[in-house]
């Protein structure tokens, strides 16, 4: 029995050491916890509150800032770039009336069944422009007004550079009938689309044969052809 009490007292005596032991170690775990706990959260107070943090969060948003900034600047810029890329090589406006220089000059060569009157298109406007399809084209005459036919010669279209001239032709035919026939006084020129006209002076032969009014004698060609148009 005293063996028993004495390995009983042992067992005890151990037990107590080792729980002393266990408590010693929780109390660093705990200890050593509350040390980081409050680490943390220092770490974390000072975060939104510390000079660096909040340096940081600033930063940032200013990096933000600036980045939206920037790329606003940079889209806005290459809007406006592109958009004066694409009115300046895209939109090029008609040819006016009031862009065009008009003349008319005697083109019959020797030889040829009709007389030819050319008139020439000069771009003055200072930029360039369109100009396509029939011009309109009527003769002053003392029988009145002469409206041209159009041949039906396939039309193009085409950028008149600033500067330069394109051409069409007005074919009639010669009076051959001994007659007086019908004098022509004046031209009157309408460019392609447009309404306002110019009056010329009609530099082909003085009068035309009298019709029986089945057509009209005079024919024109569209803006860009050449020679009889045809």
């Amino acid at each position: 029995m005293r063996v028993h009490k004495l390995t009983f007292a042992a067992l005890a005596v151990a037990a107590g050491l080792s729980l002393t032991a266990c408590q010693n170690d929780d109390a660093g775990t705990g200890q050593s916890d509350p040390s980081s706990t409050s680490t943390g959260s220092s770490g974390a107070t000072a975060s939104p509150s510390g000079g660096g943090s909040d340096s940081g969060s600033s930063d940032q948003g200013g990096a933000k800032a600036s980045a939206g900034t920037s790329s606003a600047t940079s889209s806005g810029g290459t809007g406006t770039t592109a958009g004066t890329g694409s009115n300046a090589n895209s939109k090029v406006g008609k040819c006016r009336t009031d862009d065009l220089k008009i003349t008319a000059q005697n083109g019959t060569i020797d030889g040829d069944p009709d007389g030819t009157v050319v008139v020439t298109l000069t771009n003055h406007s200072g930029r360039d422009c369109t100009i396509s399809g029939y011009a309109g084209v009527d003769l002053k005459t003392s029988a009145g007004s002469l409206s041209a036919k159009r041949t039906g010669q396939q039309a193009g279209s085409a950028v008149l550079k600033n500067g330069k001239s394109t051409y069409f032709p007005v074919n009639y035919p010669f009076n051959k009938s001994g007659g007086s026939g019908v004098r022509v006084t004046g031209l009157v020129v309408t460019p392609p689309d447009e309404t306002k006209s110019v009056t010329l002076n009609w530099p082909g032969a003085a009068t035309l044969p009298v019709t029986d009014g089945s057509g009209s004698p005079v024919k024109v060609g569209p803006v860009g052809s050449a020679g009889q148009g045809g």
